[in-house]
């Protein structure tokens, strides 16, 4: 018999008599049955164990980690006539099965006897609360744990930072790490890789830069998962170019997750050509593209307007690759079809796949929709938007942007009456530009930062040269009724206007390097036309990353040629 099976131990130890004198021998052999996912035998010798003690009763809620059995067990202890208490290595355990399950009330039950205890500013103990507040959204939560944590090591900076990054709180997520590098804590490749996410979130280029020069200077650069994250920080980044250097680097170590990111790159910035030739190259090195792979370029298709391509790499996802398609993969089939007008067929498709279309795939539609300027499929995709979500704002200002287009302003005034009486309020517009490393929020007409006045300045100046070489503000954004002044005022004060003209400031981006601008929403339309201009102007390459797409103003053109 193997000596290695636990069985066999368990044999030796009634034998030799160890099994009935020897607590520890028991404690120890619970574990090993847990450990051959031997559940029933594992319990059995704890119930053999006279008097259980707190090691035997943490090593039976180990045994059924990641099962509510565990918390059973827990409260047991907790009832036993012997009154044992939980140790750190107790909360841990159950704290992490909290975190797997989740149960966020059970775990927030059990911080509070961390806390009586004393244990709750312990190393692990601390850091299976962070865990379990960051997988359940709280990250405030998880921060106040970790500010009271008596000592921090590598792993809990490097969780707090991921925590955080996964959180959509990058800012959070880089000062972390900032904070981690004075302590004089080592970066680990998951504390770098969390950085280099979190900057790549926000499209903040000098902070993925200056990530990429730290993972040098310690060899992490060469590590897969760091270079992985590099690659997928300078696509999100829009320098594909970068992140083909450190592709091209590390190309024969990469696995599949690095090639994927290096054609999403690709993909977002609509290079079809390039997200091809690494799919070919990818299977000539062994590799099975996955359904990122597949993704990655469909949205490359979809991005250039190429439908008939999407429509074949599609089917050949399911017929000669065996993949089921997401429902990611089927909104690039409908986005692609209704940016050429198929849009019936488009909505066929949304209402018969294995999948229930969710919001992003009624708005893709809705904006096609918006686009034709066909009032009759676009009001069924706002209702539809609507079933999701009442509240979504975004079903009535594409609609009413496709009537303006279409120049029906009694419709319009409707949209907007029916947004109001549903007291439905519209998202407001918000850009970031990041300067000298520092990163500079706009929104609509604000007026807070301290070079106000200098940004003013310049946004009348850059719009009344571009008017000079014919620059036509799209009035269509607009409400009829609204006085040409007012159109005028409203328009020229978007945030990424104003993102635009503070980049353009003396000391801010140096001369001949790209304006990089981040917004939240949709670009609209008039703004991407006063960027055509406005790069031609500066002669300068602008590059905006909206909620969409990338689009790449050089010369007075956009590659997203003028559809997104």
């Amino acid at each position: 018999m193997d000596s290695t099976d636990p069985r066999c131990v368990h044999a030796r130890a009634i034998t030799t008599g160890a099994a009935k004198a020897n607590r520890a021998v028991l404690n120890n052999l619970i574990t090993l049955y847990s450990k051959s996912d031997l559940r029933s035998d594992a319990a059995r010798v704890f119930r053999s164990i006279p008097s259980p003690n707190v090691v035997s009763w943490t090593a039976l809620t180990s045994v059924f980690s990641n099962s509510p059995l565990s918390f059973h067990h827990f409260i047991s202890m907790l009832r036993h006539p012997s009154r044992i208490l939980p140790n750190s290595h107790t909360l841990t355990s159950l704290l992490k099965t909290c975190a797997t399950l989740p149960a966020l009330t059970f775990g927030a039950q059990l911080h509070s006897v961390a806390v009586k205890l004393g244990f709750s500013s312990e190393l692990f103990t601390a850091s299976a609360l962070v865990s379990l507040y960051f997988k359940t959204g709280l990250s405030n939560n998880a921060k106040k744990v970790f500010d009271e944590m008596s000592v921090r090591d590598e792993v809990c900076f490097s969780s707090v930072i991921v925590g955080f990054a996964q959180n959509y709180k990058p800012m959070d997520a880089l000062s972390t790490f900032v904070e981690m590098r004075r302590s004089g804590m080592s970066s680990t490749m998951v504390s770098v890789s969390g950085a280099l996410r979190a900057g790549s979130d926000m499209a903040m280029l000098e902070q993925c830069r200056i990530v990429h020069g730290h993972a040098m200077v310690t060899g992490l650069n060469l590590n897969v998962v760091v270079g992985s994250a590099l690659i997928d920080g300078y696509g999100k980044c829009g320098l594909v170019g970068n992140a083909r250097g450190v592709f091209d680097e590390l190309e024969m170590e990469l696995n599949i997750v690095g090639w994927n990111a290096m054609m999403a790159g690709h993909a977002q910035q609509g290079e079809h050509g390039s997200v091809i030739e690494l799919f070919t190259l990818m299977e000539e090195r062994g590799m099975v593209p996955d359904e990122y792979s597949f993704l990655a370029t469909l949205t490359a298709l979809y991005n250039a307007g190429l439908v008939e391509e999407t429509e074949i790499w599609f089917k050949r996802m399911t017929e000669e690759y065996s993949l089921e398609p997401c429902l990611e993969h089927y909104t690039c089939l409908v986005g692609a079809l209704g940016k050429v007008g198929r849009l019936e067929e488009a909505e066929r498709i949304a209402l018969t796949m294995p999948f229930k279309p969710d919001a992003a795939l009624w708005r893709v539609l809705l904006s096609k929709c918006a686009y034709h300027v066909n009032m009759d499929i676009a009001w069924r995709m706002s209702d539809r938007l609507l079933e999701i979500n009442p509240m979504d704002d975004s079903a009535y200002v594409i609609l009413a942007n496709a009537y303006a287009s279409a120049g029906r302003w009694d419709e319009v005034r409707e949209v907007w009456k029916r947004m109001k009486d549903k007291k439905v309020r519209k998202e407001g517009g918000k850009s970031w530009i990041e300067a000298l490393g520092e990163v500079h929020v706009f929104l609509a007409g604000d007026r807070r930062h301290e070079r106000t006045n200098e940004i003013y300045a310049k946004l009348t100046e850059l719009m009344e040269e571009i008017e000079k070489l014919g620059y036509v503000p799209v009035w269509a954004e607009m409400l009829h009724e609204v006085e040409e002044k007012e159109k005028k005022k409203s328009l020229w004060h978007h945030s990424e206007k104003l993102a635009l003209a503070f980049g353009l400031l003396d000391g801010t981006v140096p001369p001949g390097k790209a304006l990089r601008i981040v917004k939240n929403l949709r670009i609209c339309r008039d703004c991407h036309e006063a960027f055509k201009y406005i790069s031609r102007l500066v002669e300068r390459e602008i590059i905006v990353r909206d909620v969409n797409r990338y689009h790449k103003f050089l010369n007075g053109r956009c590659n997203c040629g003028d559809q997104w």
